[in-house]
């Protein structure tokens, strides 16, 4: 299933079903700079759910772990993963991995943030043809999602039922008049969006009221 000369697999898997590596968590544990080895330790709810050895050297991160296909032996795989740097704000430079995938003899190269274990390699999520749950909501839900995120953030609560939380101490008014509008942008595409795809169901005097058609 994907990975090293092999085809793409013709369906939608979800990212949350699989293990990966954020560049960005590695670069801030200090994981990235030459020299530094060590494990990668996954968890859920505090129990150790896999590991994986790795190894940064420059420009690049060597992982090593075992894998097993369908009940078989363990194979111990050795991977090398490519970083590259872009310039940001301030003279930093925010790190990436570089796909080592090669996915029907093509190969990918691309520039992400992320590499899944959906297959004998890390690659990434193109390559796996893994998308995120969210993608598969309807456009309303994710509206309604992002509005909700953004009241949270203000110290409210999620949902239309609830006002939405005064400015926040130490928040720049114009910040905050900004992320007000956005919630409400969000909350009107949605209930307009849901309207759209009920219509069908509504009599001419409905479609009339919201829509300004018979």
């Amino acid at each position: 299933m994907g990975g090293y000369g092999s085809g793409r697999p013709s369906y939608k898997q979800k990212a949350e079903d699989y293990r990966s590596l954020d560049v960005n968590r590695f670069h801030r544990e200090g994981c990235l700079n030459p020299g530094r080895q060590g494990n990668w330790v996954w968890s859920r709810d505090g129990e150790e759910t896999g590991r994986i050895g790795y190894k940064a050297e420059e420009g690049r991160l060597v992982l090593n772990y075992r894998v097993r296909a369908y009940g078989g032996d363990w194979e111990p795989i050795t991977e090398t993963i490519n970083l590259t740097h872009v310039d940001c704000h301030y003279g930093r430079k925010r790190p990436y991995f570089r796909c080592p995938g090669v996915v029907n003899g093509r190969h990918c190269g691309r520039r992400v943030g992320k590499v899944f274990s959906g297959g004998r390699y890390f690659l990434c999520r193109h390559c796996y043809n893994i998308g995120y749950s969210s993608q598969s909501e309807a456009r309303y839900d994710r509206m309604l999602r992002r509005a909700n995120k953004l009241r949270i953030a203000l110290g409210g609560e999620p949902g239309t039922a609830h006002w939405i939380a005064p400015k926040p101490k130490g928040m720049w008014e114009r910040t905050y008049q900004r992320k007000r509008r956005e919630i409400e942008w969000c909350e009107n595409q949605a209930d307009h969006l849901f309207l759209r795809k009920f219509a069908h169901l509504f009599s001419p005097e409905e479609r009339e009221m919201y829509f300004g058609e018979g």
